[in-house]
């Protein structure tokens, strides 16, 4: 009977995974279509108007979820956390648009895989989380690649991917400030202010670099919006139905997707270097995150063995 069960678990659990994996796959192509069309915009329109449209459409698209928290009181006692954030992210968002339009899609993705290992070192620094010794070999490894893709010294690094770097460690202080907000408000909520508090962050410097789009670009931006939001969606489903040692390192998939992309669409042929970093920072922000899911397995037994 025993091994019946165990048999049965084994499936629910291989089934779980399969799905987590096709979940996770179908997000990384949202997420790539998303960059093949800020990357088709290019620089023709400021990127902070650009983000601050697509984040615009983004809300309109999330009205039926703002329509349902508004039927409950009380949605959060931690406003201001939510105010920092958005401006934080929106920040980030801004220089990703920029990096977008300067450097290869290849090199944009590979650099923002450094954000995990930003999210491990603000960890240790402001969540009181332990820093191992493995650990700090990896950050130090995926700071390797990142190294070996810019080759500071050989080559005149892009304001480009000065701007995609900038934009990790911002991004990786926003998942920071939302691992936070759990603690308090419910995922819906977290997603909800910061479509708010981004767009409002957004829209000072949008003004400023205001000119009127045309309906192209208009289109590409809400389909930019749609894919985004799709993403998210997928994501959700994916961390939902696999932990997150199954789901991450499918996610590094979109190096993958993204070069070819580049390639096909835009003639983008990555260098050897890109290439060789990008597959180190993956390696390194893989392990970070075995190492997060042992270390919230270990968490878990212990209350259920207390």
């Amino acid at each position: 009977m025993s091994d019946v069960v165990r048999a049965a678990g084994a499936e629910d659990g291989s089934q779980s995974a399969a799905k987590g994996i096709a979940w996770m796959v179908v997000t990384g192509l949202f997420f790539v279509g998303v960059t093949g069309i800020v990357r088709h915009l290019g620089s023709d329109m400021n990127p902070a108007q650009a983000a601050f449209i697509r984040y615009l459409f983004g809300i309109v698209l999330l009205l039926p979820v703002f329509f349902k928290l508004r039927l409950h009181s009380g949605l959060t006692q931690r406003i201001g956390l939510h105010a920092v954030r958005g401006i934080v992210h929106g920040i980030a968002i801004i220089l990703w648009f920029y990096a977008m339009a300067r450097i290869p899609i290849a090199e944009v993705t590979a650099l923002g895989f450094t954000a995990p290992i930003f999210t491990t070192v603000g960890a240790a620094l402001f969540l009181g989380e332990k820093l191992h010794l493995r650990r700090i070999g990896a950050v130090l490894a995926g700071f390797g690649g990142a190294i070996i893709i810019l080759r500071p010294g050989v080559e005149v690094i892009d304001l480009g991917a000065v701007a995609q770097l900038t934009a990790a460690p911002l991004f990786a202080v926003s998942f920071l400030m939302a691992k936070k907000l759990t603690e308090t408000d419910s995922p819906t909520v977290i997603i909800a202010f910061m479509a708010v508090f981004v767009t409002l962050a957004l829209a000072p410097p949008a003004m400023m670099a205001w000119r009127t789009p045309t309906m192209e670009e208009l289109g590409w931006l809400l389909l930019t919006a749609v894919l985004a939001t799709a993403g998210h969606y997928t994501m959700t489903q994916a961390f939902k139905a696999a932990d997150i040692t199954v789901t991450q390192p499918i996610s590094f998939l979109q190096l993958i997707w993204a070069t070819l992309l580049g390639l096909y669409m835009f003639g983008e042929t990555p260098d050897v270097w890109t290439l060789a970093g990008g597959g180190v920072i993956v390696a390194s922000a893989t392990y970070i995150a075995h190492r997060e899911a042992k270390r919230k397995g270990r968490a878990d037994i212990k209350p259920a063995a207390g």
